[in-house]
């Protein structure tokens, strides 16, 4: 495919690059898993982590570290929600993020019904205290699951709609990002209480964290993949391998949480090995699991370096 030279395709172009930069350069799991999906398929995932990823790190990343005080932070989040609203309605945005991920927004029929509880849980973070029941399950929702609901539009671009199935891979979507969420409170625990005062766990103590908290933590954790997992076998091959892949990454964690004591939580942040998980990886890639052929995107987009 010729390369754009000119005009608004040039720009989506150049956006949508930048987006795959920001997957490569922050995350090593998610960006070797997403490049299991089709082209089209992995240029909207990388719009959409490169817009979660920037709003993360007004909250409590470069922002804080350039000296940036609270309300400064909250004013750049308010301004990056109304700029994101816009460019979806607008289809364009002087920020390159921004307007990649509008595209894809566009694109794939979702707004702000899931960008609006993704930034009320990114202003959660701005005030650290402790979450009751309901507020946690809130925060999931909106920093998580809604963030698997968009992927899965991508996932489901150019299919036809079906009730019954869309209802099940949306249960799916919401359950693997919940679990994806649970995994990274345990394993930030440190960082997240010690360095920035929170609190994500009702009732516990991150401090005196015990082996029966832990474990109960991680039965719920092991719940939402079993959930997920269900629904895997029937997604497009455009990107069931990478779910599949990003769901046995988080399960090998899930399962090193399990094997590392509770009192550990607060001096070491668990992983998985590179090549544990190369062959995790390397796995999903020649699963031959069965699933519907991945209907065509309604126009190519642009190869993204994923």
């Amino acid at each position: 495919m010729t390369a754009p030279t000119t005009g608004l395709a040039l720009y989506d172009r150049a956006a949508r690059l930048g987006s795959a930069q920001v997957i490569s350069h922050y995350s090593t799991s998610f960006g070797l898993a997403s490049r299991l999906c089709s082209r089209t398929v992995r240029v909207h995932v990388a719009d959409i982590y490169a817009l979660v990823r920037i709003a993360d790190e007004i909250v409590d990343g470069p922002a804080e570290e350039a000296g940036l005080g609270l309300e400064e932070r909250r004013a750049m989040l308010d301004a990056l929600e109304v700029e994101t609203e816009q460019a979806i309605a607008r289809g364009y945005s002087s920020n390159l993020v921004v307007h990649a991920f509008a595209q894809t927004a566009r694109a794939t029929g979702f707004g702000s019904e899931l960008t609006r509880p993704f930034f009320a849980s990114m202003r959660r973070d701005l005030d650290p205290v402790e979450f009751d029941d309901d507020e946690l399950r809130d925060y999931i929702h909106g920093s998580a699951e809604v963030v698997g609901l968009m992927c899965l539009r991508a996932f489901s671009e150019g299919l036809p709609a079906d009730a019954a199935r869309d209802e099940r891979w949306q249960r799916g979507a919401r359950h693997l990002g919940a679990a994806f969420q649970k995994v990274n409170f345990l394993r930030d625990l440190a960082d997240d209480y010690e360095s920035l005062g929170r609190r994500y766990f009702p009732g516990i103590d991150p401090a005196h964290l015990s082996e029966a908290e832990k474990a109960r933590l991680l039965d719920d954790i092991d719940r939402d993949l079993r959930i997920a997992g269900e629904v895997i076998p029937e997604l497009p091959s455009g990107c069931r391998r990478a779910v599949a892949a990003a769901h046995a990454l988080f399960s090998a964690l899930s399962e090193r949480l399990r094997r590392t004591p509770a009192s550990e939580l607060l001096t070491v942040r668990v992983s998985v090995p590179t090549p544990q998980k190369l062959l995790l990886l390397a796995r999903a890639a020649g699963s031959r699991s069965r699933g519907p052929a991945h209907a065509p995107a309604a126009a190519p987009v642009p190869e993204a370096t994923a």
